[in-house]
């Protein structure tokens, strides 16, 4: 009888054991905070899949996570958090035994967006809370600097430096990150551009967060850039493979984003300018646009292959090639049909040397100033009108006896009024021996 009771208490004591472990099954392991302009990114690491729910409270602002089944030892007291939403991640009394509440202390109303990841190199499980400020929409565009009489502007460059944040990008074999690689490059490549009289440089971000692909399109757009540079470091599955190379987008997926261009009718006036809001008024808005977005894509593109000619140019004299010619892809960050747009891999961080180089200064100062020079050759022998690079390399004329603003205008394949503005002709009177800036074609 003894026995058979002492059984029983073992029995009850594995029970109580396993329904703890239970109660608990679950783990999270670490908390990280990604914080970018305007918007934070919380994750949180777990052992397993989370099983989760959440709700917002105010006065004051917080947002309630519940993870069932889920312990932790983490000290989220010593969490490091440079985000303008959050104030702190703390722990709270949870609705019942088992279940880990988190609570986000915050410092306004926010949009919150709640999903989770599974394990990808190097990270597990993640539970990924995005915060956006609802009370706002700030931007993250820059104003356009003209030149002192305010009729020039800058040529402006888009700098993508890829991945960010929670997205590593590709992992060298010593532990080196693609993101923090690229930020680098692209932080030189903002230096050199923003030095060169007549020219800008946007960045698509600026720190160690994650920009969602197609908002990076949509910054360069709204910041009117004339060139899209996407920064990566490629890699492969075994380490000899090196060199850099430059993409551009393939016709194939650049006719499949004019489709999906042309279905968003809203999108229209902002792609094709004033004539955008003239097609939505007539009965063949269809055909039209897809001419127009075709004639703009068969542009970019254009523009986009002769642009990563001159990049690869000189990336030849500073790096092994991996690709001599400018190859194609569909990379979503070149899809734009009203932006050129290139994609540099700057060199194989899984093979060991370049990993080395590229994680040295010097070869990313080396790096950025063959993007850098490629890209001015290009805009200095082909400026958009109207920038300020277009007037310094514009051509000058002496106008000679019999020579009217008509036949100067036919002699170098130009407009009047191109003329006119460029000189701030206030009439079509000319005399001898004026001197007269031509615009470029």
């Amino acid at each position: 009888m003894k026995i058979y009771r002492l059984f029983i208490y073992l029995v009850s004591c594995c029970v109580l054991l396993l329904s703890s472990a239970a109660n608990s099954a679950n783990k999270l392991d670490s908390v990280r905070i990604w914080a970018a302009p305007d918007n934070t990114r919380v994750v949180f690491d777990l052992k397993d899949a989370p099983n989760y729910s959440h709700f917002p409270l105010t006065e004051p602002y917080r947002l309630v996570v519940d993870i069932k089944d889920t312990g932790t030892k983490v000290d989220l007291a010593k969490l490091a958090n440079n985000s303008k939403l959050i104030k702190r991640v703390r722990l709270s009394k949870p609705p019942k035994k088992g279940t880990l509440r988190l609570v986000l202390d915050l410092h306004k109303p926010v949009q919150s967006n709640l999903f989770t990841l599974p394990p990808t190199a190097p990270y597990g499980n993640r539970l990924v809370v995005d915060l956006k400020d609802s009370s706002s929409a700030p931007s993250q565009s820059k104003t356009v600097r003209k030149s002192a009489n305010d009729s020039e502007r800058d040529v402006i460059i888009a700098i993508d430096a890829g991945h960010g944040g929670e997205d590593p990008g590709s992992i060298g074999p010593s532990g080196v990150y693609e993101k923090t690689v690229v930020l680098d490059i692209s932080k030189r490549l903002e230096r050199m551009i923003n030095s060169t009289a007549g020219m800008q440089a946007v960045m698509t971000r600026t720190g160690d967060y994650f920009v969602n692909l197609n908002k990076r399109s949509e910054l360069a757009r709204t910041s009117k850039a004339d060139l899209l540079i996407s920064i990566h470091a490629d890699a492969f599955t075994t380490p000899q493979p090196s060199g850099a190379s430059v993409w551009v987008l393939s016709m194939r997926r650049a006719n499949s984003e004019i489709g999906r261009w042309l279905e968003q009718t809203e999108k229209h006036s902002e792609l094709l300018g004033g004539a955008g809001e003239i097609i939505q008024n007539t009965d063949s808005e269809q055909y039209l646009a897809m001419t127009l977005l075709d004639m703009s894509m068969n542009s970019s593109m254009a523009i986009s292959h002769s642009i990563a000619g001159d990049v690869l140019h000189d990336l030849d004299k500073i790096t092994h090639l991996h690709k001599k010619r400018p190859e194609s892809a569909s990379f979503a960050v070149l899809k734009s049909p009203d932006i050129p747009s290139i994609l540099v891999e700057t060199g194989f961080i899984s093979n060991p040397g370049e990993e080395r180089k590229l994680s040295n200064g010097k070869h990313q100062e080396k790096v950025a100033k063959a993007i850098h020079k490629g890209v001015l050759r290009y805009f200095q022998n082909h400026p958009p009108a109207g920038t300020l690079l277009a007037k310094r390399t514009s051509i000058k004329h002496s106008v000679k006896r019999g020579e009217s603003l008509s036949v100067i205008a036919q002699r170098y394949q130009v407009s009047v009024s191109s003329i006119k503005k460029a000189n701030n002709l206030k009439s079509d009177m000319l005399r001898i021996g004026q001197k007269l800036v031509i615009p470029r074609a």
